[in-house]
């Protein structure tokens, strides 16, 4: 295919809407924080392609489990007569004081409390431990934890566990959660920072008579602010540059036995997603040699020997889920809470045969899966509209454990793919803009190409590439406007040329003419063979036939009305001829690829190499004069023969009192063709007639030269014999070179030739 060349406004107008969906996209996200469309719509093609990766097979975690308080767990734990206990809502800790105990004797490696346990009830029941002795319940539950090792609590940022329990459990995990503003979840929090104040401090802040708000105090070089509960009184505590106190300035001198005299105010610590404590667990990953890279958009934790994983993040630390398996998947085991408390009063009890170890070596998630507000952890993910959501937890811990994580391509990239696809699409319209329809279509089969790849790349790789702004953005709204533009621009011009140039050159012409890059219809130079052909015997003719009427109108006395019907008849009988001979002149010109210029009286005027610039013109103009010279032959021959048939409908006219028509006579051509460089435009005004036309020198030549020809004679220039000669030197031979002429407005005379066009009879028959 050969490329067209570019024109300016195109180009500007592609380039500028690049330009306008990369500044969006840059500026969406701080004009529009809370309503970012394109994000929006880019999230909802991640969630697509979630669902898409679901029908491929990909590594799964073998070893993660889920231990569901359900409905009827809450019915079991009421009524069940087989325990020994019953309570409704809301349990004492012993019911997971039990729970712990059971995983931990089936050899669960890890069990994460997706409840949160906000603070102690001292409420709830005592537990008899088998030594007689008895426990609260929240120490039971303490106690089990610590016993297990392997205990991971829940908390957020609006709930922190009690020392108790946080002291006691393995770790306590970040079960917090944002979702975005269509309300589905898709990314979670690494990790979240948690100001950890000195024992000593909280101590001191939680006593009544202080009542300090930790949570609100402001930390400033030098000093902490820390304002009290229920008053605008604002206590200062002094620190070094490392946020260090003296407890004295808390409690006075002297200093409790065991108290430092200084001590660290706080510490900031990262709180990990529940999902990363779990993996961590199963990979023995090194959480506090965490090397947290926010800047460059990546956590690395680092395991036994050279194990690695690097978690893709944003600048706050977030990063989505890989969603890959969801509620009821049967590669996790699950099993109600009731089950296990069940085996675990056989276990108490020594009726260990029979009881299964389901949970041996299993990373174990403990949440709720029953109805209620109180109860229900429900909600949208990529995969679902409302699922358990405590499936987060596991998603996460099979994307350490797999080492599969959602990279996202960063915004340098996006914006790349923004302006690539732009300009593929805006070179495919251009270059098609012959066949819109055509372009479309491969448009909209290289936006197929581009989802399906980022389909593909997300399913294989688990690799994020945008598709929302490039297709939206870059590809369909690229296209839209340049199709607008050449619907409101080309095809204005296109319209223009046809009205200009569809009666006096071929259909193939104007094609060519509408898909040519550099056409002007401005004036410009340009070398043309211009061709001139007048009928020869018009005159005498229309002459004749006048004289004819005359004798007829006065031969019978006609009155006025009869006598200009008469002329009109015979008025309407020469133009009819006329027509006819110039039509056979013009259809030659048009079908050997001329431009037919205007009729002068009987006068055809044409010339080659304009509108479009094509070789050999000369040779072109030639042929054309050949064709229509016997074109009027044969023209003249139809007619020769008629006459008899004119005869016969004479004598009929003339017994119905009607004039006789003239004999048809056979006219002749002359023409003159010379070839030269000539001004070439569009002349008129469009308020008027446009036409286009030539003129110069070289055309005044060759209508000299018509001038000259006489009758059936085609007479050219020497400039126009050099072309015959140059491209077809077997007609060009034929010429014959007549006398040079001079001519009115050539002050030397013309070498001049004459192409012989009769086709030389056959020879006489053998004797």
């Amino acid at each position: 295919m050969k490329l067209k060349p570019l024109k300016r406004t195109p180009v500007l107008l592609a380039l500028a809407v690049i330009a306008l969906v990369c500044l969006f996209r840059l500026l969406s996200p701080v004009l529009f924080p809370r309503w970012d469309l394109a994000e929006r719509m880019e999230r909802i093609t991640y969630d697509l392609r979630a669902r898409a990766a679901l029908h491929f097979a990909a590594p799964v975690a073998t070893n993660l489990a889920f231990v569901a308080m359900e409905d009827s767990s809450i019915d079991a734990i009421k009524n069940d007569p087989y325990l020994d206990y019953h309570y409704g809502l809301y349990w004492p800790r012993l019911i997971y004081g039990r729970l712990v105990q059971e995983l931990a004797a089936e050899g669960a490696k890890a069990v994460a409390f997706d409840i949160i346990f906000g603070e102690l009830r001292r409420d709830h029941p005592m537990v008899s431990l088998p030594n007689g002795k008895y426990l609260e319940s929240d120490d039971y539950f303490a106690l089990e934890d610590h016993q297990a090792g392997d205990v991971i609590i829940a908390s957020t940022p609006q709930s922190e566990p009690p020392d108790l329990f946080a002291t006691n459990a393995l770790a306590v995990g970040d079960v917090s959660t944002e979702k975005d503003s269509d309300g589905t979840l898709r990314e979670v929090h690494a990790f979240r920072q948690v100001r950890r104040w000195d024992p000593l401090l909280r101590k001191v802040a939680a006593d009544p008579q202080i009542d300090l708000d930790l949570k609100h105090a402001v930390v400033l070089p030098g000093k902490i602010l820390l304002p009290q509960n229920g008053s605008t009184n604002i206590v200062e505590l002094p620190v070094d540059a490392d946020n260090n106190y003296k407890p004295a300035d808390l409690i006075g001198d002297p200093l409790p036995p065991g108290v430092p005299a200084r001590a660290r105010a706080f510490t900031d610590e990262p709180t990990w997603q529940m999902g990363i404590l779990l993996a961590a667990q199963e990979l023995k990953l090194d959480l506090k040699k965490a090397q947290l890279d926010l800047p460059h958009g990546r956590i690395v934790l680092h395991g036994s020997g050279s194990l690695e994983r690097v978690i893709p993040v944003d600048a706050q630390g977030n990063f989505f889920v890989d969603w890959q398996l969801t509620n009821g998947d049967p590669r996790i085991v699950e099993a109600p809470l009731e089950n296990l408390l069940v085996e675990h009063k056989h276990r108490v009890a020594g009726e260990t045969n029979g009881l299964r170890a389901d949970f041996r070596g299993k990373i174990v998630i403990v949440g709720s899966a029953a109805e209620g507000n109180d109860l229900s952890d429900r909600g949208a993910t990529p995969l679902e509209n409302d699922t358990l959501l405590v499936s987060t937890y596991w998603n996460v811990a099979n994307s350490l454990i797999t080492g599969r994580f959602i990279q996202r391509a960063p915004l340098p990239v996006e914006l790349a793919l923004i302006c690539c696809l732009g300009l593929t699409v805006a070179f495919i319209t251009w270059q098609m803009r012959s066949r819109i329809v055509f372009a479309s279509l491969t448009v909209a089969g290289l936006i197929v190409a581009y989802v399906v790849v980022c389909f593909a790349v997300y399913i294989v790789w688990r690799y994020w590439l945008p598709l929302f702004l490039p297709v939206v953005g870059g590809m369909l709204v690229e296209h839209g406007l340049l199709v607008v533009y050449l619907v409101m621009v080309e095809e204005r011009e296109k319209r223009r040329v046809k009205s200009v140039f569809s009666k006096i050159v071929s259909p193939d012409v104007v094609n060519e003419l509408l898909d040519a890059e550099n056409f002007s219809m401005g004036g410009n130079r340009r070398e043309v063979t211009v061709f001139f052909a007048d009928i020869r015997g018009f005159t005498t003719l229309t002459d004749e036939m006048q004289e004819n009427v005359l004798n007829h109108v006065q031969h019978h006395q006609l009155d006025h009305t009869a006598a200009e019907q008469c002329f009109d008849e015979s008025a309407r009988e020469t133009l009819e001829t006329v027509n006819m001979y110039l039509a056979k002149v013009a259809d030659a010109v048009i079908a050997h690829g001329g431009t037919l210029d205007k009729y002068i009286g009987d006068c055809v005027m044409a010339f080659w190499g304009a509108p479009l610039e094509k070789d050999p013109h000369a040779l072109g103009c030639v042929r054309a004069a050949l064709a229509a010279q016997r074109a009027i032959q044969q023209l003249n021959e139809a007619r020769l023969a008629e006459n008899v048939t004119r005869e016969a409908e004479n004598r009929e006219r003339v017994a119905a009192g009607l004039p006789p028509k003239a004999p048809l006579r056979a006219l002749q051509l002359g023409t003159g063709i010379n070839t030269g460089t000539v001004i070439v435009g569009l002349m008129g005004s469009a308020d008027h007639i446009f036409s286009y036309t030539v003129f110069g020198r070289e055309v005044n030549l060759a209508s000299r030269l018509e001038g000259v020809s006489g009758s059936g004679r085609i007479i050219i220039s020497e400039a126009t014999h050099r072309h015959l000669q140059q491209h077809d030197p077997a007609l060009a031979a034929t010429c014959v070179e007549l006398p040079p002429v001079t001519v009115k407005g050539i002050r030397t005379a013309v070498r001049i030739f004459e192409v012989p066009w009769k086709t030389p009879p056959p020879p006489p028959a053998a004797a």
